[in-house]
């Protein structure tokens, strides 16, 4: 079904659809509620199979080959992903859950001036307006959440938000090549990083029960398919725009928190939702309709972004 729809439509739907799925990270994050040394080692072993699993089962005999043909490129995007997954998780761990997410929110505004300056890439004045618009929403979604904090938690959120618009970027340089299997490369070295560390503090230990069910399901389930179907967005969409359809993940994100901990949103956080998600909408409906008038002038191969 979804080779049925454009281009433009299918990188909308794989973005828009892990963003979605990944949305209870930070949530299940917090309910974890083990050391960072080993909610990491668990995280990149986990995710690690996960993301492998997902590969064989998408390429069958093509297994090996899948991952050679990301060459160096892809080993950089490996190590961008593990850049951006110590960043949200340590940055969870060491300031305010706000703090991260509005530093997150930065991430298509930085995807959109690196893609500028290495690939060339112009963007219109809407996705510029959408940015600009989104950033906005998610400071009111935060504000109640905002703080001094920490330093070196907002730094490392900093480190995720650049890592992953960096990421994406990189994806963008090799026009036509899925680099989510190197995905799989990233876990083991985050897993690997994060052991030693934990070996030479003494740290490591078996999570609890409730917290190892919860840990198989974010990263054996939720996050392989998420950032798999996210990383696949660079083929069809400007790195900015995968970013900026990632914020869905911060405005989910920040529902599943009200409502799995009770929290009661202010209303300054429900508009800066609502116009997060408004947005993305009415960029989303305005460039369906502006596709569809280009199909009917016999223009539709022609890129209009």
């Amino acid at each position: 079904m979804i080779h049925s729809l454009s281009h433009r439509q299918q990188g909308l739907l794989l973005t828009g659809g892990g963003a979605l799925i990944i949305s209870p990270d930070a949530l299940l994050i917090k309910l974890i509620g083990l050391p960072d040394a080993d909610i990491l080692v668990w995280r990149g072993l986990l995710t690690a199979l996960g993301f492998i699993a997902i590969v064989a089962a998408r390429h069958g005999r093509g297994f090996v080959e899948a991952y050679r043909r990301c060459g160096w490129t892809g080993i950089g995007v490996a190590v961008l992903f593990s850049f951006s997954t110590f960043g949200f998780v340590l940055g969870n761990q060491y300031t305010k859950g706000g703090n991260v997410l509005m530093i997150l929110a930065g991430a298509p505004l930085i995807a959109a001036l690196l893609s500028r300056l290495f690939l060339k890439e112009h963007l219109p004045r809407r996705t510029w307006l959408a940015i600009w618009l989104c950033l906005l929403g998610t400071s009111l979604i935060v504000l109640d959440d905002t703080g001094a904090g920490s330093w070196i938690g907002n730094g490392f959120a900093l480190l995720a938000a650049t890592a992953l618009a960096a990421n994406f970027t990189l994806c963008r340089s090799r026009p036509g090549i899925d680099m989510s299997p190197m995905l799989t490369l990233s876990g083991l070295i985050v897993a690997a990083v994060a052991g030693l560390f934990g070996m030479t503090t003494g740290s490591l230990s078996l999570p609890p029960a409730d917290s190892l069910l919860l840990l198989v399901l974010l990263c054996l389930v939720l996050l392989p398919v998420g950032f798999t179907l996210i990383q696949r967005g660079p083929l069809y969409l400007p790195a900015a725009e995968v970013g900026l359809l990632m914020l869905l993940e911060v405005v989910v994100g920040t529902l599943w928190v009200w409502w799995l901990l009770a929290e009661r949103p202010a209303a300054v956080a429900l508009v800066g939702g609502s116009l997060v998600l408004g947005a993305l909408l009415a960029k989303g409906l305005y460039e369906r309709q502006l596709e569809r008038r280009l199909r009917a002038q016999g223009a539709a191969q022609h890129p209009f972004w």
